[in-house]
């Protein structure tokens, strides 16, 4: 299930329970007041409350594997660097070859911080998307639940 695509649901839910409301026998003067099931609706509003913390863990896993993903990058660019200047110590007595030898682990190093800017770059675009989404969900279910609310509070003042 895509995030947020749990909460669209039971915001569905919510929406049906409130169509499907019974008009009252008397009074209910007020734009559309209806006689709706509350513990069905509380418990709805309950499951959404359950479910945000999901969407939240889930933006924080993108966020955790962007901080795994980077610091892997880092290492690997260390473990470069390191080999080539071992590589370097190896071949110094020539100073034709040390120099060529830290040429290329500057090379490496410059490929090595390209591929982290890359990397980098990805990975916040995918975080960016992802927040991206469940933040548009997010608004879409408060829009719902503001809008749940209002009827719930259109039938209450049609009773007073």
């Amino acid at each position: 299930m895509q995030p947020g695509e749990e909460v669209n649901a039971l915001c569905d839910e919510l929406e049906e329970i409130l169509n499907e409301g019974k008009k009252p026998l008397m009074g209910g003067s007020g734009s559309n007041p209806k006689i709706v099931d509350a513990d069905a609706i509380y418990d709805l509003l309950d499951e959404i409350r359950n479910v945000f913390p999901e969407e939240f863990n889930a933006a924080r896993r993108v966020m955790k594997e962007e901080e795994e993903i980077l610091a892997h990058a880092h290492q690997t660019a260390d473990t470069i660097v390191a080999d080539a200047q071992q590589q370097a110590m190896i071949l110094a007595g020539d100073q034709e070859v040390v120099r060529l030898a830290n040429q290329q682990a500057e090379e490496i190093r410059d490929q090595a911080s390209q591929y982290e800017r890359d990397l980098r770059y990805h990975i916040n675009d995918y975080a960016e998307g992802v927040l991206t989404g469940i933040e548009d969900n997010l608004k879409s279910v408060i829009g719902q639940l503001e809008r749940s609310r209002q009827a719930l509070d259109d039938g209450s003042l049609s009773r007073r």
